[in-house]
């Protein structure tokens, strides 16, 4: 059987998020209490309420009669790439656990609609560029419309978490999502940023297991070169007690003989390991807890609470946005550290064997692992460039900030596959020290098992 992930507005977590996007686990809806309650406040609101009697962005204070469904046709569009499924379903299962969350005042009977696309594989057509962290209005607007029959969904059966579930058609495929949104539905479901809080979950999650075997391959470096453990000692941590410095030095030590090092001190790939990558490990916590909190937070505008709507700004996404950017460049530098211990791995002075840990002298070895490294942590230093130095002013300066945080996940998603080169390069040269070096070879096969490794361990 799947596993089940319930969408209640309070728990839902970036693994979650990774799993329902990757087809490993369905969704369910927890109750719907709080959007009910908001629906009829905003049934019964009397007063003026930005984007259900009035148009939006600079003409707020335009009145307009049920502006809705033009507002969605207005805003959907496909720009760049296409978005892939996994990362859409993981849009739709974030926006649907904030609609569960309560606040938004849409109509609580499409909640098991989304859900049902969600477990049977749809996910809107969408493109890549729209977003600049207020809100990801193309991204759900097309949703909109696929739910409105406008457009069509794509179908991905393998994108469906396995098993049967309830109304599902015993023949052919399931029909296609349908809800007829009304106009006062409209601004309530694009009012989120539920696709870049997708991909700043996904990125969260893969970037945690990557670190983790970060550590793995550290140890082999560190028995191949011989380096000390004496800069991983718990004394050294109480010294300077950073959470994620000590949880890395802890780790290390356990993966590491006991033997005592001859050399006073080592290269800072290995003396100040713990010290860089946990604050890379730090960063992913608080980037994690960043996105964990707006996963199940109303980011509404106007916010229905009570018996009032409020009008507010929950829908930008700053805290995002700078805690992506912190987390993009702790990645760069625990990176950068990797490419340090492998070119210690390259020298015979620390590891005893030829250079390059060739087979016989003037053999290249596993030379061309630093050339691979180095290009991949380029591009890690140039994904790590801040986003929030930036803003923009549009809609006639009414919208005269935005964080970019669409940006600083998608850059995050980015940083997987060269981060993963760069370990890989320093696992397969590792590997290489710690057992009898062949002839001269392509090394491609090398990088590929060194590659699994880090991402399906033992």
């Amino acid at each position: 059987m799947p596993k089940v992930v319930l969408l209640d507005g309070a728990g839902l977590t970036c693994a979650q998020v990774s799993d329902v996007a990757h087809g490993l686990a369905r969704v369910e809806l927890g109750p719907a209490d709080r959007a009910r309650a908001a629906w009829v406040t905003a049934r019964e609101l009397t007063t003026p309420v930005y984007g259900r009697s009035t148009g939006a962005g600079a003409n707020k204070d335009v009145p307009v009669q049920e502006p809705g469904l033009d507002l969605l046709r207005s805003h959907a569009v496909t720009a760049g790439p296409p978005v892939e499924p996994a990362r859409a379903r993981a849009m739709l299962a974030v926006r649907l656990n904030q609609l569960v969350a309560g606040g938004s005042g849409i109509d609580p009977a499409v909640l098991p609609v989304l859900a049902d696309a969600v477990n049977h594989g749809f996910t809107p057509p969408i493109g890549t560029y729209g977003a600049i962290g207020t809100g990801d209005l193309p991204a759900l607007a097309t949703t909109a419309l696929c739910l409105l029959g406008e457009l069509p969904w794509h179908h991905s059966p393998s994108g469906a978490a396995a098993g049967p579930h309830p109304g599902d058609v015993a023949e052919g495929a399931p029909a296609e999502p349908r809800f007829a949104l009304a106009s006062g539905d409209a601004l309530p479901f694009i009012s989120s940023g539920a696709a870049t809080l997708a991909d700043a979950a996904l990125a969260c999650h893969r970037l945690r297991g990557l670190l983790e075997a970060a550590i793995g391959v550290a140890a082999l470096s560190f028995t191949a070169v011989g380096a000390s453990a004496e800069p991983l000692a718990a004394a050294v941590q109480e010294a300077r007690p950073h959470a994620g410095q000590a949880a890395v030095a802890a780790r290390l030590r356990g993966l590491l003989a006991r033997e005592q090092a001859a050399r006073l001190q080592d290269p800072y790939g290995f003396r100040a390991f713990a010290q860089v990558h946990g604050a890379a490990v730090d960063a992913l916590d608080r980037a994690t807890a960043a996105v964990e909190t707006d996963l199940n937070a109303a980011t509404e505008n106007p916010l229905f609470a009570g018996s009032l709507a409020w009008h507010n700004g929950n829908f930008h996404a700053a805290p995002i946005a700078l805690a992506l950017d912190a987390l993009r460049a702790a990645v760069a530098h625990t990176a950068q550290l990797a490419t340090a211990r492998l070119a210690t791995l390259m020298d015979p002075a620390y590891t005893g064997r030829h250079r390059f840990l060739a087979d016989r002298p003037g053999a290249s070895g596993v030379l061309i692992l630093e050339y691979v490294a180095q290009d991949a942590l380029a591009e890690l230093r140039h994904l790590a460039n801040p986003v929030t130095t930036g803003t923009a002013v549009i809609s006639l300066g009414v919208e005269d900030h935005a964080s970019f945080a669409a940006q600083a996940a998608r850059h995050a998603l980015r940083c997987l596959e060269p981060l993963e080169i760069v370990l890989a390069c320093e696992h397969a040269a590792a590997t290489r020290a710690l057992h009898p070096s062949p002839p001269d070879r392509p090394l491609t096969t090398d990088l590929a098992t060194s590659r699994r490794a880090l991402t399906h361990p033992a």
